[in-house]
């Protein structure tokens, strides 16, 4: 189907920007002399992480048990669960790992290394497990220079578990926008996970496996010496957030939402559209950047800009489209056409992914096919 076929709102992928962003990433990692893992929390898309691992992406990052299973029954076995494992979820990793799946998870406290050393005694299973280690304060993770570290290997050693590596992730690297910040905190993460797992090896523990990575310090980073394996997921796709952390321009950003303009408030200023927060999420995650886009970036068909507007509001099935106080007046009726397709950019990808079930990947003729994306955990 064409773009102009296709019932709004729904999920566009232009399939030129995402080839030219994933051979971008990858080329970047093997330059470095690591091995990428992507995250395919973003995607959740077959197509998509097929074109990652053709690129030369080895084994694949999760964020839940379902894309662990359904990319498992898909052919991929190398499988990194990068969300530290609750009790209750280790009946469908030792089911994974009974298919054959090369299924790895992760701890970050004692509490949580005992039990998953306990549930793999009781079911004769060995399970690989890494540690998570903190080098940045953003989420989880243990310090890389506690003596927490050490307590939680040697627990999963008593128990019969492989530490099979550590990882970290420098989140807060979404919240700067200099070069020079970026390249700092590339090297922290660096420094801080080859710290915790020289410190495992002095102690007798094998890690064979140091993994770091976010979409900004994966490009960022001057040397990754001592690592293993970088992990980044949004790279593929790109968003707003990435535009002002300043890994990407607007013309990268490979996801958007087509939309209809439904209506016109005048004398407010505002286009009415039929894509609201369903079609775009609530993400706000531009508010604390340096430019606020609201709810996503306006462009024509494609892919242009308009410049000076943003979505500054969105309800349920509503999108409103409104001019920034610096714009000139202009009439809006003229350049939003009652019917017209228009193109919304979002803050945050995989936000506003997990909203569609289908996303239409676009050819630069406007020519889609459907790929699917699941949802769920």
């Amino acid at each position: 189907m064409h773009l102009h076929q296709l019932d709004t709102p729904c999920a566009i992928v232009d399939r030129a920007r995402l080839q030219e962003n994933i051979q971008r990433m990858q080329q970047r990692m093997n330059q470095l002399g690591v091995k990428f893992r992507p995250h395919v929390k973003t995607s959740k898309c077959l197509e998509v992480v097929n074109l990652q691992l053709a690129a030369g992406a080895h084994g694949i990052t999760v964020s839940t048990l379902k894309e662990a299973e359904v990319f498992f029954a898909a052919g991929i076995r190398d499988i990194l669960y990068a969300v530290c494992i609750s009790a209750r979820k280790l009946p469908r990793v030792l089911a994974l790992r009974r298919q054959g799946c090369d299924l790895k998870i992760i701890v970050d406290n004692a509490e949580s290394a005992r039990q998953v050393g306990e549930f793999g005694r009781a079911h004769d299973e060995h399970f690989e497990v890494w540690i998570e280690v903190d080098t940045d304060g953003h989420r989880a993770g243990i310090d890389p220079a506690e003596g927490e570290l050490l307590t939680v290997a040697a627990q999963l050693q008593e128990n019969g578990a492989t530490v099979g590596g550590v990882l970290t992730h420098a989140g807060s690297s979404y919240e700067l926008h200099s070069p020079e910040k970026l390249a700092a905190l590339a090297e922290q993460e660096r420094a801080g996970a080859v710290l915790a797992a020289t410190r495992l090896r002095h102690a007798g523990i094998p890690c064979e496996q140091v993994s770091v990575g976010s979409t900004p310090t994966a490009f960022a980073a001057q040397q990754l010496a001592g690592v293993t394996e970088v992990r980044a997921g949004v790279y593929a796709f790109f968003d707003l957030v990435m535009h002002n952390v300043g890994v990407c321009q607007l013309d990268d950003i490979a996801l958007s939402v087509l939309t209809t303009v439904i209506g016109h408030q005048r004398e407010k200023g505002w286009v009415m559209v039929d894509a609201g927060w369903m079609a775009l999420s609530r993400d706000r995650g531009t508010a604390s950047q340096q430019r606020d886009y609201g709810y996503g970036q306006p462009c024509r068909l494609d892919g242009t800009p308009f410049d000076g507007f943003i979505v500054i509001g969105a309800n349920q099935e509503h999108g409103i489209i409104a001019a920034q106080p610096s714009q000139p007046a202009a009439d809006i009726t003229t350049l939003f056409p009652l019917g017209a397709q228009l193109r919304i950019l979002p803050n945050h990808a995989c936000a506003t992914g997990a909203q569609h079930a289908v996303m239409h990947a676009c050819d630069a003729q406007g020519n889609t096919a459907p790929w699917s994306r699941f949802q769920g955990w």
